[in-house]
This record gives structure tokens, C-alpha cells and sequence, in this order.
């Protein structure tokens, strides 16, 4: 089930695609190509303190 923190993560990933798609439409591809770049980050980011989270619990 997801938790308040994960919809936190979900919604900065969508922000930074949707950005990032501004960005590139608007004339700005190598920005545009630098914030698409963050979408990944974020979502491993956010898996991996739920890893560590999970963890801790065992």
C-alpha cells in the first residue's frame, strides 16, 4: 500500500517529466534533456530508502 511519502516521490517524478517535457518544447532541449535525466533518480531514490526502510523492520 502506499504511503503519504510515496505519493511525495511520485508526484516530484511527474513534476520533473512534466517539466522536463516543457523544457524541451519550448526550445530548451539540453535542459529539457537534464531534468528528464532527474525522473529516474528520484524514483531510484525513492525505492531505495524503501529498501533500506523494510530492512530495518526485519
Amino acid at each position: 500500500m502506499l504511503k503519504t511519502s510515496d505519493y511525495f516521490i511520485l508526484i516530484a517524478a511527474l513534476l520533473s517529466m512534466v517539466l522536463s517535457i516543457f523544457l524541451w518544447f519550448s526550445g530548451s532541449t539540453d535542459a529539457g534533456l537534464f531534468v528528464g535525466i532527474w525522473v529516474p533518480s528520484i524514483l531510484g531514490f525513492g525505492a531505495y530508502f524503501k529498501i533500506l526502510k523494510y530492512r530495518g523492520m526485519s
